[in-house]
């Protein structure tokens, strides 16, 4: 018989049972909050002059970079992804500070003015974060004090120990960044910055570009194509300020390429670095996958500047042509929805971005000082947020004016306006049907009205940038 001391004990085990599942559920909705609110990690592979074509992903049709490939294949690629000054200490001080050079100070390689507590690996450490660099710093000393982890080491291929043994600057970049990796502490989000120096000549040797021994077979028996406008007469369209001997882009030019046999030989070597650059990624993607943290990680590619490949007769970089301004970008968020993944992205991103990117991925809001912006929108959601058109450009001079002169733009994806500050002298360039800018159009009558418009969006960016 069903009596009311039985309906008490089943009414009783009911509520319990509910309240159990309550918690139960309880806990595990507090356990995937606590998931998807988790910091993420971040690792920034930085290469060295390696311009936004050094990549088979891209289109390159000789160099091999088979895990930067795959890199991009999950995440995106960002073709249109440029620098606002071209060369390496200050394009890493705009890299840290999210800031231009006009305002945070570093015109060549000396420390920037912007507050340490105001740049990405200073707000990440004063968050919790564990932070490391590993490898070419450029900005004066590295402030060890100011990392958990750091290695600075540049300017060879081949460094010697204390007991005489040469380890390749690549190889040591791997494996410091493998010891950051491997004694880290578990329980701290971390960001590791790997700052290559490879694909960056050796500048002092002849050989220039000197790889592993292993390497060696790579690229044998290819020919490495030369671009329509490494020529003379593209030397020579240049200002004339630019196109003499005196200039260092044009030394350099001899060190490199002013033979075919030598621009093969350079050539192949350089892509023999950046292989080895791919290969110490791949190391380092390994170890993250292997630690069970990739699928917490934002893993970010990108490089300090372009590079001349004898374009325009002239090597490495620093002036504003497309060759010295874009360089690659990948960016793989364990957050980017699946329909997203394997995508590019033809929008401006720029290196000042990745310190507001950065910061957000790790739920920081970036200071009022810093002048890029948060990457993250372009590749979390399917509606593309308004975004730049256009930015501004700026190189300062290096030792005089006819060693590296000054130089300045307005870029926009179909045109450039070059301003060069010490000689007062203006260049334009429909990037639409001159895209290797040798067809300058500043004197041009008929497109006197894009030059004034342009000449004056230039000036407005430019005291922006301040």
């Amino acid at each position: 018989m069903f009596t009311k001391k039985h309906f008490f004990t089943l009414f009783s085990v009911f509520v319990i049972a509910s309240f159990n599942t309550f918690s139960l559920n309880q806990a595990f909705c507090a356990g995937s909050e606590e998931k998807t609110t988790k910091p993420l990690n971040v690792v920034l592979l930085y290469a060295d002059d390696w311009r936004h074509d050094t990549l088979g992903v891209a289109g390159n049709p000789v160099v091999q970079t088979p895990n930067l490939d795959q890199l991009a294949n999950r995440g995106m690629r960002f073709t249109q992804n440029c620098v606002t000054t071209s060369i390496c200490g200050v394009s890493r001080a705009s890299l840290f500070t999210g800031q231009w050079m006009s305002r945070h100070g570093n015109r060549s390689f000396s420390p920037w003015k912007t507050a340490w507590s105001e740049t990405f690996p200073g707000l990440l450490r004063s968050n919790g974060y564990y932070v490391g660099h590993v490898g070419k710093w450029h900005n004066g000393k590295i402030p060890s004090e100011r990392f958990d982890f750091s290695r600075s080491y540049y300017g060879k291929h081949w460094l010697t120990s204390p007991d005489g043994s040469k380890t390749h600057v690549t190889q040591k970049n791997e494996n410091d960044a493998l010891e950051f990796l491997r004694t880290r502490p578990n329980d701290q989000p971390f960001c590791l910055t790997v700052a290559f120096f490879a694909t960056h000549a050796e500048d002092s040797n002849p050989l220039q570009f000197l790889p592993q021994p292993e390497s060696m077979g790579l690229y044998r028996g290819v020919t490495v194509p030369i671009a329509e406008n490494a020529t003379q007469e593209s030397f020579e369209r240049l200002p004339d300020f630019v196109s003499n001997e005196k200039n260092e882009g044009r030394n350099r030019w001899h060190w490199r390429f002013d033979t075919p046999e030598k621009y093969q030989t350079m050539m192949k070597n350089y892509y023999r670095l950046a292989t080895e650059v791919d290969d110490a990624c791949g190391q380092i993607l390994a170890e993250l996958k292997k630690q069970g943290v990739y699928e917490e990680t934002v893993v970010i590619f990108t490089t300090d500047n372009g590079y001349y490949h004898a374009e325009h007769g002239l090597a490495d970089k620093w002036y504003p042509h497309q060759e010295s301004i874009r360089v690659p970008l990948i960016i793989d968020d364990p957050r980017m929805p699946h329909q997203m993944r394997g995508h590019t992205n033809d929008d401006f991103t720029l290196n000042v971005d990745l310190a507001p990117t950065i910061l957000a991925a790790a739920g920081i809001p970036a200071p009022v000082a810093m002048q890029g912006k948060d990457l993250s929108p372009l590749y979390l959601s399917q509606n593309k947020p308004q975004w730049r058109s256009e930015f501004f450009y700026e190189h300062p001079m290096l030792k005089s004016n006819d060693f590296i002169p000054a130089s300045e733009a307005l870029v926009r994806k179909d045109w450039k306006y070059f301003y060069w500050p010490e000689f007062d002298r203006e260049q334009l360039f429909d990037l639409t049907n001159d895209p290797i800018e040798e067809n300058d159009l500043a004197d041009d009558p008929k497109h006197r009205n894009k030059l004034v418009e342009m000449r004056e969006r230039f000036a407005k960016l430019k005291a922006a940038a301040k």
